[in-house]
């Protein structure tokens, strides 16, 4: 918040359009997982520059990361920000699941006075707003009309520029290299926290083996299932990502279980010689664990459906669960038999 704009409905916040150093800092960590779901701002009114009735009006989403990628690309203009109410989830995701939805856009109006600070009846929505967004309905609930702006902010300035004109490259959102990039990260860190404890626990079963005394039970295994456990996260949670359009197959449950099989083959020539079991066992794990990690990364893609990642799910997980089952029945067989 940069000040305050006097209003006939009120003192309506006025925000930046740069980005401090802290608010890089935030979104770092956001990035890295860290506060991911509290990261929000309230919803409401706000003002970029010194609007007036004629200004224009975009609507967002109160999750804190969205707003500051808007931000840094209004700078010098005047704008009215209309925030809805999304749970601090960006504008996709929140249009898929009715948070970014009708009934909020109205609502939202309605409350935040907007409409009393307009001379026109037009709102700027991103286009990836679309699925939630019934616009037909609009006009005779509200007496607005919505356009929908660009995919992606960084063209908002020509947008506005063009009278609100989008180009046929606006509307296509690509997923190129240095997105699937950043995302991986926090896919690693995510997994990391769900399947550590796990592992932790396994090796800690795997104490009991006979042959050497506890401790050195635990070390030995937990630096042998390291391998398969490490290699299967990476390869589908970085590997799968980064090599996303090159993998075979259209379920992200077969292009995570090749990624895991190259590493798998690749790692027979680097593995600590162990029990033929074991071995198996370790690298039937890579697959699977690449498979289930590389499925989930359907969430953060942007060329999968609800129903597609429904029926992959179907079949995918059962074979997961099974050969994980087998996988690890085999690894303990090795250790304790």
């Amino acid at each position: 918040m940069v000040g305050a704009l006097d209003t006939v409905i009120g003192v309506v916040p006025v925000v930046s359009a740069f980005l401090s150093a802290t608010d890089r800092w935030q979104s770092l960590k956001v990035r890295l997982g860290f506060g991911r779901m509290n990261y929000q701002l309230d919803p409401g009114l706000y003002a970029v520059g010194a609007p007036d009735a004629k200004a224009q009006a975009l609507v967002t989403a109160n999750y804190k990361l969205s707003f500051d990628s808007l931000r840094p690309h209004l700078a010098g203009r005047d704008l009215w920000l209309l925030v809805l109410d999304t749970n601090g989830v960006n504008v996709w995701c929140a249009a898929g699941k009715g948070a970014f939805g009708t009934d909020e856009l109205v609502t939202r109006l309605r409350s935040s006075g907007l409409e009393q600070l307009l001379a026109h009846r037009q709102l700027i929505l991103p286009q990836l707003a679309g699925p939630g967004i019934a616009a037909h309905l609009l006009p005779k609930l509200t007496g607005f009309s919505v356009r929908y702006g660009p995919i992606l902010a960084v063209d908002l300035p020509v947008y506005l520029d063009a009278h609100c004109q989008a180009t046929a490259a606006m509307r296509l959102k690509k997923f190129p290299f240095s997105e699937r990039a950043l995302l991986s990260p926090l896919e690693l860190l995510l997994a990391l926290k769900g399947s550590l404890p796990f592992f932790i626990l396994l090796v800690l079963l795997f104490g009991f083996a006979p042959g050497n005394g506890y401790q050195q039970n635990v070390i030995a295994h937990a630096l042998a299932g390291l391998f398969p456990y490490g290699a299967g996260v990476l390869a589908g949670t970085v590997l799968t990502p980064l090599l996303l359009p090159y993998l075979p197959g259209r379920a992200f449950a077969v292009k995570g279980a090749v990624a895991g099989l190259v590493v798998a083959v690749g790692l027979l020539f680097f593995s600590l010689p162990q029990h033929w079991l074991q071995n198996s066992g370790g690298l039937l794990l890579i697959v699977v664990l690449s498979s289930y990690w590389g499925m989930k990364f359907t969430g953060a893609s942007t060329y999968t459906s609800l129903s597609g990642v429904k029926k992959e799910m179907r079949y995918a997980v059962p074979l997961q669960i099974a050969g994980g089952l087998v996988g690890l029945g085999c690894w303990l067989a090795a250790c304790f038999f």
